[in-house]
């Protein structure tokens, strides 16, 4: 029996994947999250799931560092991005960071169920016009492989950092003390070779979706 989750946070497009998965896979069970700490709790609750269907643009996911993070930490899981951003550069970088596959939502549902299931037969999916784009910058890999470094907890930290929250308010979040989520900031700033959580932001900014929109967070006051 085929295990798939779906993380996205809109209802009615996971309904659409439950529908093509249920005609394709009548038998699969299909687990869901609608936002990063769901998608996390789920993805260790089923670490031998057969396939994760993620929105590149999901709350608390941001851009391809959710990617990066979950080919690190679950390397055995394939991952399939959905999106509506269908440049062919998005979906080439997709590829790059090890997603299986791109679908994007425009996809009818035969579409669908065809890339699923060659995804399924352990092969790539992906629309024509991505093999064709411009391979992802060797910065952007160097960016990649510092992520992949961090400890869950400190990619969490560093993920709600980018949403402009203060150490306190990222401490009270995750229930644990302001010093605490220091020393996560310290090792974070070690890891990535950034001076401070300014230049941490913009670090890992390089995985956004649009890099050049990313804004730097406000400074934490001794």
């Amino acid at each position: 029996m085929s295990t798939l989750l779906i993380a996205d946070d809109h209802p009615l497009f996971r309904e659409a994947l439950r529908g093509v998965v249920a005609r394709l896979l009548p038998q699969a069970k299909i687990n869901e999250a609608e936002n990063a700490s769901a998608l996390y709790a789920l993805v260790d609750a089923h670490p031998d799931a057969d396939l994760l269907l993620l929105d590149l643009n999901m709350p608390g996911v941001h851009g391809f560092s959710a990617l990066v993070h979950l080919r690190a930490s679950h390397p055995q899981l394939p991952v399939v991005m959905v999106s509506a951003r269908e440049e062919p550069a998005v979906m080439r970088r997709a590829l790059d960071h090890g997603a299986v596959g791109f679908i994007p939502k425009s996809s009818d549902a035969a579409t669908l169920a065809h890339a699923l299931q060659q995804v399924l037969d352990g092969e790539r999916w992906v629309p024509e016009a991505a093999l064709a784009a411009v391979p992802t910058s060797d910065e952007e890999h160097a960016v990649a492989a510092r992520v992949r470094e961090l400890t869950p907890q400190q990619f969490r930290v560093l993920q709600m950092l980018g949403t402009g929250l203060l150490n306190k308010q990222i401490g009270y979040e995750l229930g644990v003390s302001e010093a605490t989520i220091k020393a996560h900031m310290s090792a974070i700033m070690r890891k990535l070779g950034a001076r401070n959580r300014t230049q941490a932001i913009l670090i890992a900014g390089k995985l956004a979706v649009d890099p050049d929109a990313v804004q730097a967070p406000p400074e934490d006051l001794d």
